[in-house]
């Protein structure tokens, strides 16, 4: 069952107004559900829009953010718990442990790296956690395409790439994690090698 979802998301708000009321009605969505939000401790952009959206519907929201970005600009200031933790590794790794699944949303470079750490230590793993795409307005299109080319061309095994879970719709991509089953890891990866 999951309790809480890490949310890696933009701290920008992107062009089209989709992509903030895509982000409010996942907090809305995950507040329904009485799942936890954990997310970066952003007010801005797309990440503030998701803890607004759980806080207007009665939704835990746990902010995890490094000293240096805690400033009265950056900082929600009206989430359930707000986190400090000492550099961005250290921001991760916390909201890692917090939580029992990770959803990407639309984002920039830190969002991208964010997650695909996450999905590379499940591929190892050290964690057997469901990672999904929320695809917002097709946002990640070319990113699932990627990620079928990776298999034709030999650089990823169809049950790594089939680890990713994709939807455009909120409560479809909540089914599919909680229906998820993490591929087995070959005998001679282990959490000590890694």
């Amino acid at each position: 069952m999951i309790k809480s979802i890490a949310v890696f998301c933009g701290s920008s708000e992107g062009y089209d107004k989709v992509y903030m009321k895509a982000a409010r009605e996942a907090g809305a969505t995950l507040a329904t559900r009485k799942i936890e939000l954990i997310y970066g401790g952003s007010k801005a952009g797309l990440m503030g829009a998701i803890a607004d959206g759980v806080l207007e519907n009665g939704g835990i929201v746990t902010g995890v953010i490094p000293g240096f970005l805690k400033t009265v600009e950056i900082v929600h200031t009206g989430i359930t718990e707000l986190v400090t933790v000492g550099n961005m590794h250290e921001r991760k790794l916390k909201m890692h442990e917090l939580s029992d699944a990770v959803i990407t949303m639309p984002g920039g470079w830190g969002t991208m790296e964010e997650f695909f750490e996450m999905l590379t230590w499940g591929q190892l793993g050290l964690h057997r956690k469901p990672i999904g795409l929320l695809n917002v307005n097709g946002y990640y299109d070319s990113l699932a395409a990627l990620n079928k080319s990776m298999v034709t061309e030999g650089f990823l095994k169809e049950n790594t790439a089939n680890m990713l879970l994709i939807s455009n719709n909120i409560n479809d991509l909540l089914y599919q994690m909680e229906h998820y089953t993490a591929p087995e890891i070959p005998e001679w990866l282990t959490r000590q090698t890694t």
